[in-house]
């Protein structure tokens, strides 16, 4: 018999997360403090287990949460966001995972999602339930002597200001700030109370211990809050008491250029600092080029991160805004789910509906998942041959109609 894909019930919650931390390699039982947070914060009718027949063990793990998603324009999408997605090495090639993603994705179409999304720890598994990757991240490590900015830097010269501060003030001015970071930038995602309250430390789990970071604030000149950092630094001297300390940035939220740039500057004048290393920002992030010298920044990441599965097409498409007021039709294969049919999108208007019009592109749900947030390129994809063109000119068109002045970028892993 093949195991039993189903919701699980609050009384199975310590053995399914049990197969979570097996599934990502966690040697450790969740604890009492795990499973009582877990049932507090999580719908588990949206946690999915797939449980052995013989044994009745759960031998494979899915949960999904809200979540909303910025797309170009500034519009939050709703979204069903996955998570501590495992099977455990036992039961490979059994047709679990493919199970609980028919499920979760029937799911969070009745739900009324019209987006799926999740952080990809392998590339290959995802592109055949419908994702594709839609945000990549980068991180660079700056070496501080060579960047070229003024040793002697003391301060902003803009009449702002940078302050140091608690996880209690972090806890206070961060969400607002990150708010209206995520109502401009394309790719951020919401982020609820338990993530602040993780972040800063006010909840932690066995899996995911707090550890403690320095904060620091920007205000402008009026004394509003534009820019927020946190970091940490390691101890690493030489044998002969020269410090060579690497500082890690653990997240930098900043509203407005100067904000940024301030930020940085602090970063690199921390005495003892000879290293930054920069957390995951987007590809066109500020970072090197606001460096006197780019070339002291060394680029140590660079990867897809957000991956996208369109779930309502007419709703995403209509959701966003587009730089050419063209007219697309687009025919999407998605055998056996909820985003197949063709498409007339008019980006001018804004509007997307169903049309039996001749196709201008055909593509796949992966493809249009990867086109959605205006980060990848539809001539690129087509020779690949992920996206077939039936017009000619159509794909340069798309690639005018669906990409942005600026990359979309998502700092969460989720």
């Amino acid at each position: 018999m093949s195991a039993v894909v189903r919701p699980i019930a609050e009384s199975e919650l310590p053995a399914w997360l049990g197969t979570v931390n097996t599934g990502f390699l966690t040697a450790a039982p969740p604890t009492d403090s795990d499973v009582a947070q877990r049932a507090r914060y999580s719908d588990l009718t949206r946690a999915h287990g797939a449980f052995d027949p013989d044994t009745g063990a759960c031998v494979a793990t899915l949960r999904s949460f809200r979540q909303e998603v910025t797309v170009p324009g500034g519009a939050a999408v709703p979204s069903s966001a996955l998570t501590n997605v495992t099977v455990l090495p036992t039961h490979r090639r059994q047709g679990l995972l493919t199970r609980m993603m028919a499920a979760e994705l029937a799911a969070s179409t009745a739900r009324g999602d019209v987006l799926s999304t999740l952080i990809a720890a392998e590339y290959p598994i995802y592109g055949r339930y419908g994702y594709g990757p839609a945000a990549s991240v980068s991180e660079w490590e700056i070496d501080v002597p060579r960047t070229g900015l003024d040793p002697r830097w003391s301060g902003p010269g803009d009449g702002g200001r940078i302050d140091l501060v608690d996880v209690a003030e972090a806890r206070r001015v961060g969400p607002a700030l990150h708010e209206r970071m995520r109502s401009v930038r394309h790719g951020m995602v919401s982020r609820d109370q338990r993530w602040w309250n993780l972040a800063t430390g006010l909840e932690e789990t066995s899996y995911r211990p707090y550890r403690p970071t320095m904060q620091a604030v920007y205000r402008s000149a009026d004394g509003a809050v534009q820019g927020l950092v946190a970091y940490a630094a390691d101890g690493h001297w030489t044998d002969a008491k020269v410090p060579l300390n690497t500082l890690q940035v653990k997240e930098l939220l900043a509203a407005t250029p100067a904000a940024e740039r301030a930020l940085w500057h602090f970063l690199c004048s921390i005495d003892w600092v000879l290293k930054v290393r920069t957390g995951y920002r987007a590809p066109d992030d500020l970072v090197p080029r606001l460096l006197p010298d780019p070339r002291a920044a060394r680029l140590v990441t660079a990867a897809d991160f957000l991956w996208v599965r369109v779930l309502d097409v007419v709703r995403a498409l209509g959701a966003r805004t587009y730089a050419v007021p063209a007219t697309l039709v687009l025919d999407v294969a998605d055998p056996g789910g909820p985003a197949a049919g063709r498409y007339r999108l008019d980006a001018g208007k804004g509007t997307c509906t169903r049309t039996d019009e001749p196709a201008d592109l055909t593509l796949g749900a992966s493809a249009l998942g990867s086109l959605y947030l205006g980060d990848e390129s539809a001539v690129r994809l087509g020779a690949l041959g992920e996206v077939a063109e039936e017009r000619p000119g159509a794909l340069e068109l798309a690639d005018a109609v669906f990409r942005t002045a600026r990359r979309p970028w998502c700092p969460d892993v989720f």
